[in-house]
């Protein structure tokens, strides 16, 4: 008889809230939040906040460097009805009409190429609509038992049977054969883990203003801290990636929380060491795919976006980690504001 693999229980441990501000360093704190004002039937919200903060070698009150802010309604099938921003870069109204999803992202890298190029803060919240739309949904979760369940009824059960089925193998996680996507769904509850508050009450400046919403609400949240250390020829990087949704009382959960910690060489601008570690993920297999990162050492920062995709796709990533991997490739334009 062949013996069964036992599967590690799933991490629950949050690392917030965010560290106070380093000294002489810039932050790029993104967010995402998704609401329902109308009802899980009709568009969902997407409120989209990033800003760039530098602090001084004092490690006191900085500055706002940079900032901007999108506003998009999304139906139930992922397609932005519409999309405003501020400031709205050119061209962001030829968003209408297209679906969150890994085409999403081509289309604004083919439309708005001058966002990458530029490395406009916009651009980091406008790449993550795709992964927020595909997963805010789990925010009613929290707010119904089984909503799972009708959901299932909602869209029949050929159709669920079909999700499921395409689920299969997208991710390290999800690869065929783990609990994750096991006959009759995973054993326990995927989502337990308190995910804390992002902010810092040691230090208020460490965050821009969150959105609050009434019933229930999805976030992505974002933070890259960047320092140079001149002496080592160092670019010294501490990034935070967590998914959350609000619970029905008070305080959130998380479902899915990595920090990268790195270095890059300050010369040549690739990246030398990188250390990822999962706080809060899903199902127990999910952290296998955190060795897979040591692939992109010895690349140029700049062209992360697409080694991640090139060279952690599908069962060899984790969906979830590959999209906070992929926002490295936004520290040269926080070096620059270093001097």
């Amino acid at each position: 008889m062949m013996a069964t693999a036992t599967v590690p229980p799933p991490l629950r441990h949050t690392a917030n809230p965010a560290p106070v501000r380093p000294a002489n360093s810039v932050r790029r704190t993104c967010t995402i939040d998704v609401s329902w004002p109308e009802g899980h039937l009709a568009d969902r919200l997407f409120i989209g906040r990033v800003r760039d903060y530098r602090t001084p070698a004092d490690g006191g009150a900085g500055e706002v460097l940079d900032a901007a802010e999108f506003r998009a309604r999304l139906a139930e099938d992922k397609t932005i009805n519409a999309i405003e921003a501020e400031p709205a870069p050119e061209r962001l109204d030829t968003l209408v009409g297209v679906r969150g999803g890994n085409h999403l992202r081509l289309f604004i890298k083919q439309t708005m190429p001058e966002l990458i190029e530029r490395a406009a803060p916009i651009y980091l919240p406008l790449d993550d609509i795709s992964g927020t739309a595909l997963v805010s949904a789990f925010a009613w979760s929290q707010f119904h038992d089984n909503w799972s369940e009708q959901f299932r009824q909602r869209i029949g059960e050929e159709e669920f049977e079909r999700l499921m089925e395409s689920r299969i193998d997208i991710c390290w996680g999800l690869a065929r054969g783990n609990s994750g996507v096991a006959p009759g769904g995973p054993q326990g509850n995927p989502a337990e883990a308190d995910a804390g508050d992002i902010r810092n009450p040691a230090d208020p400046l460490g965050w821009h203003e969150l959105p609050e919403n009434k019933g229930p609400g999805f976030r992505r949240a974002r933070r890259i801290d960047v320092t140079r250390d001149d002496a080592a020829g160092l670019i010294r990087i501490e990034a935070a990636f967590q998914d959350s949704a609000k619970r029905r009382t008070e305080g959130r959960v998380a479902i899915h929380e990595y920090t990268i910690r790195a270095t890059a060489d300050m010369a040549s601008g690739k990246l030398l060491s990188l250390t990822p570690e999962p706080h809060v993920l899903p199902f127990g297999e999910c952290p296998g795919a955190v060795a897979n990162a040591q692939r992109l050492v010895g690349l140029p920062l700049a062209d992360l976006r697409d080694a991640v995709i090139a060279n952690l796709k599908g069962t060899a990533g984790c969906t979830h980690l590959n999209d906070a991997l992929r926002s490295l490739a936004e520290v040269p334009k926080l070096v620059q504001y270093l001097g």
